[in-house]
């Protein structure tokens, strides 16, 4: 947040209202939408990506589509800035890796130690989020697309369904063929 968007009130704008700002060449209100919404957009991208620089570069990509006009709002069909905005990220991060040639999946980044807990603890645990990124890198896209949205990003199928361009059925159907998938690689990792 900024002074200045505090200032001129911009933090107590709908994200809606912003997004017309925004097409009008407002700055501050593209700045606010920004400093709002940019580490849930990098979460989701991560869970595409599977790697934090990826990530980063999906989200600014993404958010330069939006300033520039390349992706544009339209207020008039009802859908939430959200919901609209997670389709660019997610599309974005297909783009972005199939140009990197790499498909979903990358390289994680190392654990570091809490100091909560004891070193064996620690290291079980690391070992457990290796496994679980490793079975997730394996799903298909749009199985894991499904699985982000819906369960680390917590939309409704519903919405999930908006953001992928399919009906909640299909949905539906990619989260349980996903959960039926990571179960069998987890007992293979076990």
């Amino acid at each position: 947040m900024t002074n200045t968007a505090a200032s001129n009130g911009l933090d107590a704008l709908a994200d809606e209202l912003l997004m017309k700002r925004i097409a009008s060449g407002d700055a501050a209100a593209f700045s606010t939408l920004v400093n709002r919404h940019a580490r849930r957009f990098f979460g989701a991208a991560y869970r595409v990506a599977l790697n934090k620089e990826d990530a980063e570069d999906i989200v600014q990509e993404a958010f330069c589509k939006l300033w520039s006009g390349k992706a544009q709002w339209k207020d008039d069909r009802g859908a939430k800035f959200t919901t609209w905005f997670y389709r660019i990220v997610c599309n974005q991060a297909i783009d972005h890796m199939a140009k990197k040639g790499r498909g979903y999946g990358g390289e994680l980044d190392e654990n570091t130690p809490s100091g909560d807990a004891n070193a064996e603890e620690e290291l079980l645990s690391s070992r457990r989020t290796q496994d679980i990124h490793a079975a997730l890198a394996e799903l298909p896209e749009r199985q894991r697309t499904a699985i982000t949205l819906f369960y680390n990003e917590e939309l409704s199928q519903k919405e999930a369904a908006e953001v992928m361009g399919i009906t909640v059925k299909a949905v539906e159907s990619l989260l349980g063929r996903a959960k039926q998938a990571l179960k069998e690689r987890m007992l293979a990792y076990a």
